[in-house]
């Protein structure tokens, strides 16, 4: 310990080092602070959006029950669906920075709803929000060669590296103790504030775990890095100019060209096409008989095939039944769609194994549940509350039976 404690009153007297470490704990904390506001400001608006649907439907309500039209209800109400952000979110907000949160539904056709806000592909090679996991990745690795650059050079440099080599019980134990005190001062500076947000937002103590043993891992690497590099006998300026390059390589360049390749690999389409596929089928509806439609409809949905014949009257059931065929139409193309996604997900998931800076990113983002895996999960919710919403106005529509304005209240309700 005294020897430890002689060596930070010599790291105390490097300004930059103290400069470094102080900068580090001060960024750590403004992503900290900057990713809990961010996390606040989107559960005010899943909370604030529940109140506006009450009363949206409530005004609806009082004007379906003049005509006790069921179909009108369907059409013209709204529902709100939300994607809570998980405990952790604020040290990686992912995916919840690009896709959507929250979407309202109607029981008309999904796909087109769904697509509108476009669920990007997992950009996890790329930079994005200043967050925490954006500070690990991209700004440590820096820091790093920051501290650990010149830790040799420097003291061969200056002229006393002979001189601590030869007094007795230094040599491996001396830059052990140094390696060993500016490593934990930087992980630190790192893993407090990360803690206390941590704490704050109610994060399970396995998952903080496990997010301070990624930080002291990747710390570890890129400290391996430095230390194979100063091993060299380069001067100090020439081992800064080398990390330097590697990391431009290895945060910058190499996930950049992996993502690239990936898309050109894996070609997928984007949701829009869904969108605008599902509104075609739907669009020509209009333009066939009324009789193909439901027949379609019927096939597929054999339990509602006893319903009364169409007049030649509009019925919201022929509309509600070809916005659902024009669903069923282009599932196969969003089963491509969804595939695709899948792998380039898991591609670049297995990219990380290779480059720490994507791996990194990819484990903070699924302990955070704000990657893809965890936007298709909401998706999923999505198209079974949608499911459960149809099947009770279906109810309605295809026995012609009257809604009211109680009715409203046992309509399914998302879960969240």
């Amino acid at each position: 310990m005294i020897l430890i404690a002689h060596e930070l009153r010599l790291l105390l007297r490097v300004r930059m080092a103290i400069w470094t470490l102080l900068l580090v704990a001060l960024l750590s904390i403004a992503a900290v602070a900057a990713g809990m506001a961010e996390v606040t400001r989107q559960r005010d608006v899943i909370a604030r959006i529940q109140p506006k649907q009450a009363q949206d439907i409530a005004r609806i309500a009082a004007w379906v029950d003049k005509t006790k039209d069921a179909g009108s209800a369907a059409y013209y109400s709204f529902h709100a669906t939300w994607d809570a952000p998980a405990p952790l979110a604020f040290a990686a907000l992912g995916l919840r920075d690009v896709a959507p949160y929250i979407l309202r539904v109607r029981a008309l056709g999904l796909e087109a709803q769904l697509y509108d806000g476009e669920a990007f592909n997992p950009e996890l090679a790329l930079p994005g929000r200043f967050d925490f996991t954006f500070l690990l990745v991209y700004l440590t690795p820096l820091f790093v060669i920051a501290l650990f650059h010149d830790l040799v050079s420097g003291e061969r440099e200056a002229g006393r590296l002979r001189m601590l080599d030869a007094i007795a019980g230094s040599g491996r134990h001396l830059w052990a103790r140094r390696v060993l005190l500016r490593s934990g001062l930087l992980f630190v500076a790192l893993a407090v504030p990360l803690t206390i947000g941590a704490i704050l937002s109610q994060v399970p103590s396995a998952t903080l775990l496990a997010v301070l043993a990624l930080i002291a891992l990747y710390l570890a690497f890129w400290i391996g890095v430095t230390l194979l590099i100063g091993r060299l006998r380069w001067t100090s300026v020439a081992n800064a100019a080398t990390l330097a390059g590697l990391w431009l390589v290895l945060t910058l360049i190499l996930p950049t060209v992996a993502h690239v390749a990936i898309n050109q690999e894996i070609p997928v389409g984007q949701g829009v096409e869904l969108t605008l596929a599902q509104r075609d089928a739907v669009n020509r509806a209009w333009d066939i008989p009324r009789e193909d439609t439901m027949r379609a409809f019927y096939t597929s949905h054999p339990e509602w095939k006893d319903s009364p014949p169409l007049t030649a009257a509009f019925h919201y059931k022929w509309y509600l039944a070809f916005h659902q065929v024009g669903d069923e139409s282009v599932a196969g193309k969003v089963a491509a769609y969804r595939q695709g996604i899948e792998a380039r997900d898991a591609a670049a998931h297995n990219i990380g194994w290779l480059l720490p800076s994507v791996g990194v990113q990819s484990v903070l983002a699924r302990l955070a549940e704000t990657d893809m895996q965890a936007q298709l999960a909401y998706q999923d919710r999505v198209r079974a509350f949608h499911k459960r919403l149809r099947n009770f106005y279906y109810g309605y529509l295809f026995a012609d039976k009257p809604f009211g304005k109680g009715d409203f209240d046992k309509a399914p309700k998302f879960e969240g």
